[in-house]
């Protein structure tokens, strides 16, 4: 019987997570993979390793990260915001990879059934830091403290005027989505690129980049959608909390000086079901 894995934040252009990916095969032909975000920035990278792995899983599932919808001046794939976004899912389609705007698969494999909700809702900067009031007063707090996130410049929300405004489109449709076409009796596998509570973002290094890192419109989504498990990634925390009794696993390899440092065993899946059967550790 197959199992349900998961990895993220792959950045296959740096040298050493390519050859990790490279290496990345199912336990079993049976396995399916759960990709939450941020395989790389350029779309030729981004083909290479979806190409590579939907090769080797029965299933993958694939979810964006904000560096999947930067638009880079070296990329020969010069489309913005939404845009960019239609064309990953096109290409995703073209090789069989699950993305946010499919039918929802069931797993019917170890732990299962469980129906699978890949995600594509962004940020909003509503993780503030305390005592700020506003999107404007908590940038300035971060931009004090040296803390910048690069979507900023590289990540162009078009047609929305701002990032938070694609994140309040997402979140509405979404929400709606999930309502109409769950079905009624069974778990399901929340994945989405950013966390959807803010409990993870409490251990960063530097607080203020929890404003890039999800919207607390979600906080309830875990429980309302009878979430077995959550996947993320984003925060190159390495690791599996319960919140509210929800097993939420940060599954990301991330930069290479991150994971010489801090992970034991490096690029190894995360097993997703049974919920919460294996922690992680960073």
């Amino acid at each position: 019987m197959g199992k349900l894995v998961a990895i993220s934040d792959l950045h296959v252009r740096y040298e050493e997570n390519r050859d990790m990916v490279e290496r990345l095969r199912p336990a079993d032909d049976e396995d399916w993979l759960l990709v939450a975000g941020d395989v790389g920035e350029l779309s030729t990278d981004i083909e290479w390793a979806l190409t590579l792995l939907a090769d080797r899983f029965a299933r993958v599932v694939w979810v964006p990260g904000n560096h999947e919808l930067w638009t880079p001046p070296d990329d020969p794939v010069q489309l913005k915001g939404e845009a960019r976004y239609r064309w990953l899912v096109e290409l995703c389609r073209r090789l069989g990879v699950v993305t946010p705007e499919d039918p929802y698969p069931v797993w019917e494999g170890e732990g299962g059934p469980a129906v699978i909700v890949p995600l594509f809702l962004l940020y909003d900067y509503s993780f503030r830091p305390p005592g700020t009031r506003g999107k404007r007063e908590a940038l300035e707090v971060a931009e004090e403290a040296g803390v910048i996130c690069t979507d900023e410049f590289l990540l162009k929300p078009e047609p929305y005027p701002s990032a938070d405004a694609w994140c309040a489109a997402r979140v509405a449709s979404t929400r709606a989505r999930l309502e109409a076409e769950l079905p009624e009796g069974l778990p399901t596998v929340l994945v989405n690129h950013y966390p959807l509570v803010r409990e993870p973002t409490r251990v960063l290094r530097y607080p203020e980049f929890a404003l890039w890192c999800g919207t607390e419109a979600t906080d309830d989504w875990p429980k309302r959608f009878n979430a077995a498990s959550v996947v993320y990634g984003h925060l190159h925390i390495h690791r599996l909390i319960h919140h509210d009794g929800v097993p939420h696993h940060e599954v990301s390899l991330g930069y290479p000086r991150e994971w010489k440092a801090y992970q034991k065993d490096p690029g190894r899946l995360v097993p997703v079901l049974p919920a919460g059967k294996t922690a992680v550790g960073r």
